[in-house]
């Protein structure tokens, strides 16, 4: 008994001693949870502090971003006003030397025929420096109206040299404004473009081998385009003003001349209506010693048809003018430029042009020009010219391509007496070679080029005794063939 007793104390006082170590381990427990719990609170005070911190960059970086929405707002604002600028522009530059080593003489309008309009190629066979810059700033507003402003200044020299101060002719060829897409116009004006100003029409159209527009009507005034008068017919009426300077023989000092022009189109057709008036012209005397007194009035018209085939038979594009002028209106290509014409003058010229693609490496450009005028400057006299021009290009790299061009030209011409001008029939060719180097080969009108060449001109002898003041007068430059070699660029954009 006495030593179940014993026994049962010791199991007492290992239980004991058991809760009591126990006891003591959760105290431990519980200490160690409270500082893992003090712990996550300092974490988590430390945790907002850095979220406080962040909130504090992010308002920060939202204002700066806000700044800078507003700054790139402005910005915006200044490059949508900017959008509506342009700048396009043409220009030539080449080096032309004769085969004896000279300059070279040449231009499309040096021949004998030149001084009627007649032109002949002109690759290879040009002498200066040329160059276009146009300036446009168009305007567009809420309702969808526009205006455009186009300034285009312009300069020709044949020197050579760096400093051409003494000899250019900077212009200002056109300074006009368009108001286009009014909300206020309907009906047949709906549509309409109205402008004012000194500009080239618009609607004339031009042979780029032979530089030679196949109508040029320009001067200062004003007109409306693209009056719809039926559901094919669109019709422009201008008005433009010349000027025909002094006239010696009078004490008028200021003649000017007015053209009042409809030009209709009709799909592909073109039907232009020209008429012609400048007071006191009939007024100026023309050097023929017979004292016959230039026209005061003029008409001209135009038929033209813009085909998008290469005369039907091929893919490309062709134009086709068959163009009448009388009086004053007998300068047929370039519609009131010529102040000395008589009241009969009488004027028919006929164009025809295109290019097509000859396969995959070859381009063709044909060129048809002629024109018969008869009583132009003196009673009774007669001008018969054709010229015939083809361009060919063979490409022969992405980069290159070899361009060839061939020209005749023929002059049947009796001035009467006109400017000490003498009576000469005969004709003139023209044979260029072109290595050409271009940013790409991918058509006749594709620019920039950068060309070398080598011309070889021939004519009748005849031809030189027509006027002593042009090319084919001047010493050094006569009938039995003529060489010329050089560099040339030319660019459009």
């Amino acid at each position: 008994m006495q030593k179940s007793k014993v026994m049962l104390a010791v199991a007492l006082g290992l239980m004991s001693s058991s809760l009591w170590a126990a006891s003591g381990d959760i105290e431990a427990r519980l200490a160690a949870l409270e500082a893992r719990v003090q712990e996550a609170e300092a974490r988590a005070a430390a945790a907002e502090v850095r979220a406080d911190a962040a909130q504090t960059k992010a308002n920060d970086a939202n204002k700066t971003a806000s700044a800078a929405k507003v700054q790139s707002d402005k910005v915006d604002q200044k490059t949508a006003g900017a959008q509506g600028f342009e700048f396009h522009g043409y220009a030539r530059s080449g080096l032309l030397v004769s085969g004896k080593g000279s300059g070279g003489k040449g231009g499309a309008y040096s021949t004998p025929a030149g001084s009627v309009g007649s032109p002949v190629g002109r690759l290879g066979n040009e002498d200066d420096t040329y160059m276009e810059a146009n300036l446009l700033k168009t305007q567009t507003f809420d309702d969808g109206s526009f205006a455009r402003y186009k300034l285009m200044l312009a300069d020709g020299v044949e020197t050579s040299n760096d400093w051409t101060v003494s000899s250019s002719a900077l212009n200002t060829r056109q300074v006009y404004t368009e108001l286009g897409n009014l909300p206020s116009f309907s009906g047949p004006f709906k549509n309409a473009l109205l402008w004012a100003g000194k500009r080239f029409d618009r609607d004339n159209f031009d042979i780029h081998w032979l530089d030679s527009d196949v109508v040029f009507l320009a001067g200062t005034g004003a007109g409306v385009y693209d009056v719809q008068l039926a559901d094919n017919w669109k019709a422009n009426f201008s008005l433009y003003g010349r000027d025909y300077g002094d006239i010696s023989a009078s004490d008028l000092s200021d003649v000017e001349s007015y053209i009042l022009t409809m030009n209709n189109r009709f799909g592909n057709w073109q039907w232009m209506l020209n008429g012609l008036t400048s007071k006191d012209n009939d007024q100026r005397v023309n050097d023929d010693g017979n004292g016959a007194k230039a026209a005061g009035k003029g008409a001209h018209t135009m038929l033209a048809y813009h085909a998008d085939s290469f005369f039907g038979v091929r893919p490309g594009m062709s134009k086709a003018a068959v163009l009448y002028g009388h009086g004053l209106g007998a300068q047929v290509k370039g519609l009131g430029s010529d102040s000395e014409l008589l009241p009969d003058a009488d004027a028919v010229r006929v164009a025809v042009f295109g290019t097509t693609d000859l396969g995959s490496h070859w381009r063709f450009a044909p060129v048809v020009m002629a024109e018969h005028s008869s009583d132009r400057y003196v009673k009774g006299d007669e001008y018969r010219w054709a010229t015939l021009n083809a361009r060919f290009a063979q490409v022969l790299s992405e980069n290159f391509e070899l361009v060839y061009e061939a020209t005749w030209q023929y002059t049947d011409f009796d001035p009467k007496g006109y400017d000490s001008r003498k009576a000469v029939k005969g004709d003139f060719a023209k044979l260029t070679f072109a290595p050409t180097f271009k940013a790409r080969t991918a058509g006749f009108f594709e620019r920039p080029e950068l060309r070398v060449f080598a011309t070889w001109m021939d004519w009748s002898s005849v031809l030189d005794n027509y006027a002593s003041d042009d090319n084919f007068g001047k010493d050094g430059f006569s009938a039995g063939g003529e060489w010329n070699f050089g560099v040339q660029m030319e660019t459009w954009f």
